[in-house]
C-alpha cells in the first residue's frame, strides 16, 4: 500500500526568495520537517544532516545553493522538528526521504549528505540510483551493518540494554558533552567558529536513540549486496572527508569502484564536520561537482 502524503505549508519571504517549510506524513504516523528555498523550476539539492543534529547543520550551504538550485533540507525521523522514533516500526531513514521526494513532486535530485546523512545518500545512491542526478557522501558512506531483513536478535538486545544501562547511570548531558567534544576535537584551526552551533544542536536533540533500541535503519549490507549485483551505478558520485577524519590517505573507499564517474576529495586542515567547520571549501567543492554534472 502507498503511504498517504500529507503536506502543511508556510511561507516566509527570506531575501529576493521564498522559504517554503511544512511537514510530511511519512510510514506509520510519522512526520517529517523540511525546509525549501530557491526557484521551483531549477534542479533540486537535498541536504542529510549527521547524527545528533539536525537541518540547521546547513546554515552555511542553505541559501548560497539556493541562489540556483531548488534546495531542501529536512530532519530525519527522532531529530529536529520531525516527529520521534519507534522502537515497534520498521522503517528506514532512506524510504522517509523518498516520501519526502515524492510529496514535494522531485523526480531526481543532487543528494548530499554528512556522516548520517552519508550513510542514507549511500542507501539511496545502492537500492534507488534512479532517484539521484548525483550523489555526494561527505565524511560517510554506505554502512557495513546489519540491515532490515536481520532483526534484532537477542543477544543485540540485551547488550543494548547493558549500553543503555550504562549510558543512563552516566548521564544524558554528560555524554552530550563528550560528543559534542568528540566532533570538535576531530577539528583543525577553524573548529572554533563551529563549536555554538554544534552545542546548540546537541542540546535541543532528544537523545533517544542512544536511550532506545533502534530498528534497522540503514540499509547497510544490503546496499552493499545491490550495488555488487548491480556492477556499477550511472549516478555521479562525489567523496568529500576532512584531512583530519581520514586515517589513510592511499586508501580510496570502496563505493568509488561502483560509480565510474566519481572524485575523491580531502580538505586539508578539516575533521568531521567539514561543512561547518570549513564552510567556503566545502560549498566550492560541491557546487562544483554539481554543476559539472546537471541533469
Amino acid at each position: 500500500m502507498k503511504p498517504i502524503y500529507s503536506l502543511f505549508l508556510s511561507f516566509l519571504m527570506v531575501g529576493c526568495s521564498t522559504l517554503h517549510s511544512g511537514y510530511i506524513a511519512v510510514q506509520g504516523g510519522g512526520t517529517i520537517y523540511y525546509e525549501q528555498l530557491g526557484p521551483q523550476d531549477a534542479e533540486a539539492i537535498l541536504l542529510l544532516h549527521g547524527h545528533s543534529l539536525d537541518r540547521r547543520m546547513w546554515d552555511s550551504q542553505f541559501r548560497t545553493f539556493a541562489h540556483d538550485y531548488r534546495v531542501v533540507r529536512l530532519d530525519f525521523r527522532g531529530y529536529g522538528l520531525s516527529s520521534a522514533q519507534r522502537e515497534d516500526l520498521p522503517m528506514t531513514h532512506a524510504n522517509d526521504v523518498l516520501t519526502v521526494m515524492d510529496s514535494l513532486h522531485i523526480k531526481q535530485a543532487h543528494v548530499v549528505g554528512l556522516s548520517m546523512g552519508a550513510f542514507v545518500a549511500g542507501d539511496l545512491l545502492a537500492m534507488h540510483p534512479e532517484r539521484l542526478i548525483s550523489c555526494t557522501l561527505a565524511s560517510g558512506g554506505i554502512r557495513s551493518s546489519k540491515g532490515p531483513s536481520e532483526p534484532m536478535d537477542s543477544a543485540e538486545s540485551a547488550r543494548r540494554d547493558q549500553e543503555i544501562a550504562a549510558l543512563q547511570e552516566k548521564g544524558v548531558e554528560q555524554m552530550k558533552r563528550e560528543w559534542t567534544q568528540q566532533l570538535m576535537a576531530s577539528g583543525g584551526s577553524q573548529r572554533e567558529h563551529m563549536r555554538r552551533p554544534l552545542e546548540r544542536m546537541i542540546g535541543d536533540w532528544s537523545a533517544w536513540q542512544p536511550l532506545h533500541k533502534e530498528v534497522r535503519l540503514f540499509y547497510g549490507r544490503e546496499a552493499w549486496a545491490r550495488l555488487r549485483a548491480r556492477g556499477h551505478v550511472d549516478v555521479p558520485l562525489l567523496m568529500i572527508r576532512g584531512a583530519n577524519d581520514v586515517k589513510d590517505r592511499t586508501r580510496q573507499p570502496a563505493e568509488l569502484q561502483y560509480a565510474p564517474n566519481s572524485s575523491y576529495v580531502i580538505v586539508d586542515d578539516c575533521g568531521h564536520m567539514l561543512n561547518m567547520e570549513r564552510p567556503r571549501d566545502f560549498n566550492r567543492c560541491v557546487l562544483t561537482f554539481i554543476r559539472q554534472h546537471p541533469r
